[in-house]
């Protein structure tokens, strides 16, 4: 199990090699960031972005929370983390796509599909009940195409809605509906299946997931 000293002796790595090896790059780095596409994803540890795609330092802006999830667009005073970020992203950096990654076995999903933090107070699981609500809908979609039966086939079918969700929820906000309609924005729903290292890519016109291709366009 990796500890925080089992971390300082991969920083240790790095500075030998990742950065010594780029040092033009991160010099170039220093002076700012143009990352072409942001990346909304979960926080869980077994799904880094930079990994899973195989990126370089600058080349994706990510955001990491429970379930991958966007909050619709609100302006009621509060802390909109993730929509500070998105509005950075779209209007600062000008990225150019938007990827809403969900996950195989994610636990926000789960808790979201069997309620059971319900009612948990705050600093109990109550946070994060509050947070998942924004999936309560489709949670009763799930519900209605698998009754009670809640095994693996529900659980994916609701980690693959929160996706969904997430994308609906982004084209509430003005700066990201104009720009996809003006072609200047293109969002991208994907699901990594922890099980097996596939890559699925959602077609938003039939609503399903397919496998990405392993072979370069």
């Amino acid at each position: 199990m990796t500890d925080f000293a089992d971390m300082l002796q991969g920083y240790r790595r790095f500075r030998n090699t990742g950065w010594t090896q780029q040092r033009g790059r991160w010099d170039e780095l220093s002076e700012g960031q143009s990352p072409r596409v942001m990346v909304i994803a979960c926080s869980d540890s077994r799904v880094d972005p930079a990994q899973i795609f195989d990126t370089s330092p600058g080349e994706i802006f990510v955001v990491r929370n429970v379930a991958a999830l966007v909050p619709p667009f609100e302006t009621n005073p509060g802390h909109h983390g993730v929509s500070a970020a998105l509005e950075f992203a779209v209007q600062v950096l000008n990225v150019g796509e938007i990827v809403v990654m969900g996950h195989g076995k994610c636990g926000g999903c789960k808790a979201a599909l069997s309620q059971e933090l319900r009612d948990a107070p705050p600093g109990e699981g109550g946070f994060i009940h509050n947070w998942i609500d924004m999936l309560d809908e489709a949670r009763e979609n799930v519900i209605s195409r698998f009754g009670d039966d809640l095994g693996r086939d529900a659980h994916r079918a609701m980690e693959q809605e929160g996706v969904k969700v997430s994308l609906a929820n982004l084209r509430t906000f003005p700066c990201v509906r104009s720009k996809e309609r003006n072609g200047a924005l293109k969002l991208v729903g994907a699901f990594f299946a922890i099980s097996d290292g596939q890559l699925h890519l959602l077609d938003q016109q039939s609503g399903e997931f397919h496998p990405a291709t392993l072979e370069s366009a």
